[in-house]
């Protein structure tokens, strides 16, 4: 990631987090500089306008040693299918092998069309409710 690229993106986590989600937590964090994770953004004129990140857990989470989650896509364009995009890019990826997430509660049903199921009870993180998935591997 260049200079610029790493600036959008903390720009895109910021207005989507702290501004529009009012999260008062930690965003930014160890694994956004673990040379595992890997940085999947969509730019256009405006800068980063989809972004997610795929981190390698240390230990396994429901059978599964990879995770991906800080989904977010820039207001003016949301309901283009950009997080689509980027799942889609995930699965490509690591579609092979188990994956789980951190869902927001509002979005169980965007991770359930890649074959994502809800496993254990609702929780809150970062202030939101969410929802632990997992998708085994193909």
């Amino acid at each position: 990631m260049s200079r610029d690229d790493v600036f959008e993106m903390v720009l895109l986590r910021t207005e989507v987090f702290f501004v529009e989600q009012r999260i008062n937590e930690q965003d930014f964090d160890a694994a956004d500089r673990d040379e595992r994770t890997l940085h999947l953004w969509i730019p256009d004129h405006r800068g980063c306008a989809a972004y997610l990140r795929v981190a390698e857990l240390d230990e396994p989470e429901r059978g599964a040693r990879r995770t991906f989650g800080r989904v977010a896509v820039r207001a003016d364009r949301r309901h283009e299918g950009l997080a689509t995009q980027l799942i889609r890019e995930v699965l490509d990826r690591f579609g092979g092998e188990a994956l789980t997430i951190h869902a927001q509660e509002y979005v169980v049903r965007l991770y359930e069309r890649f074959g994502f199921e809800v496993v254990g009870e609702r929780f809150i993180e970062a202030g939101l409710d969410h929802r632990t998935m997992v998708r085994p591997g193909r």
